[in-house]
């Protein structure tokens, strides 16, 4: 990896989910493997994993969720274009096809973000530390431009862009999950207009798409950084994102967001991916390659859009690797 001045936010999703995922995001955060937790306002275990952060002071973000479980806005009480004849949320999938066929109504979306970022209040007694996506569906078409609109109105200003080079060459990921990050990129792309509008603001580099459950290992993680920083000058100083999901597997019936934990959660994958962040060998890489782990607090963050030169490094940033 080349030696640039790298600080790295490593950011634990879900947290709220389930007692046993949030007991494996505080012990990655104790352990300093984890910087930042992004908080489900949604999951059964939202209430006891906010007096978690509280005790542990734990930065903490919103993980915005229109996809899985039950809203916590107006739709909660009746018919709605976000949630089907059973109440739900549409599904990671369903929720995608229903905003592609031009029936999700946005200003629903708008309302539903704004009971979530009202809930985190009520939970943490302040504003979220950024806001992002459960199963990114905060870059979805149309949705982004609700998503940044609800948080320049609330003076949110950090949010993830989930675009992580060079994902072509990772031959390890199967058919599933390379069409879905594929498409996330698409989205992601053309949400940039959108967040650069309303001022949001979000690390120069991303990278986790390629190291999720099984698919994370000490070498994958310092690879995709290494993807993620090529080619970027040496004198500059870089922030960047690991996008993780530790935690211990949930054990039904308790967890998820109403509907019970889903099998990625019940999995063996959360676990993996604790043992591989806490591990003190990549940690010690990290550190030996330049690179400090951070919080968004400590973090110069990008400003996209501010004049010709911070432009076309925005731009550098987001080509895709070489093939």
């Amino acid at each position: 990896m080349a030696r640039l001045r790298v600080r790295l936010v490593v950011t634990a999703d879900d947290f709220g989910y389930c007692p046993r995922r949030d007991e494996g995001i505080v012990e990655a955060f104790l352990a300093g493997a984890v910087t930042s937790v992004s908080l489900l306002v949604n999951g059964s275990a939202s209430e006891s994993a906010a007096e978690l952060a509280r005790r542990h002071q734990i930065p903490t973000g919103l993980h915005a969720n229109l996809s899985e479980g039950r809203p916590v806005g107006p739709a909660r009480r009746g018919a709605s274009s976000l949630i089907g004849s059973e109440g739900f949320f549409l599904g990671k999938m369903g929720f995608r096809r229903a905003v592609a066929a031009g029936e999700v109504i946005l200003p629903q979306v708008r309302e539903e973000l704004e009971a979530q970022l009202s809930r985190f209040r009520e939970l943490l007694g302040r504003d979220p530390t950024h806001v992002d996506g459960h199963q990114h569906v905060h870059v979805l078409p149309g949705v982004c431009r609700v998503f940044a609109e609800a948080l320049q109105a609330c003076g949110v200003r950090f949010t993830r862009l989930p675009l992580e080079r060079g994902l072509d060459g990772c031959a390890w990921l199967e058919a599933p999950a390379r069409a879905f990050a594929g498409t996330v990129e698409q989205d992601a792309r053309a949400a940039i207009g959108p967040f650069v509008h309303h001022g949001l603001r979000w690390t120069d580099v991303f990278v986790g798409l390629s190291t999720c459950g099984q698919n994370m290992s000490a070498h994958r993680v310092l690879e995709a950084l290494a993807r993620a920083l090529e080619g970027i000058p040496a004198s500059r100083a870089v922030t960047a994102e690991l996008m993780a999901h530790p935690g211990y597997p949930s054990v039904p019936p308790l967890g998820g967001c109403g509907e019970g934990p889903d099998a990625f959660s019940c999995s063996s994958d959360r676990l993996h991916e604790l043992r591989v962040l806490t591990a003190p060998a990549l940690r010690a890489q990290l550190a030996q390659d330049g690179v400090q782990l951070c919080t968004l607090e400590d973090l110069d963050c990008k400003r996209p859009g501010e004049g010709a030169a911070r432009k076309a490094t925005w731009e550098t940033f987001l080509e895709p690797s070489p093939p």
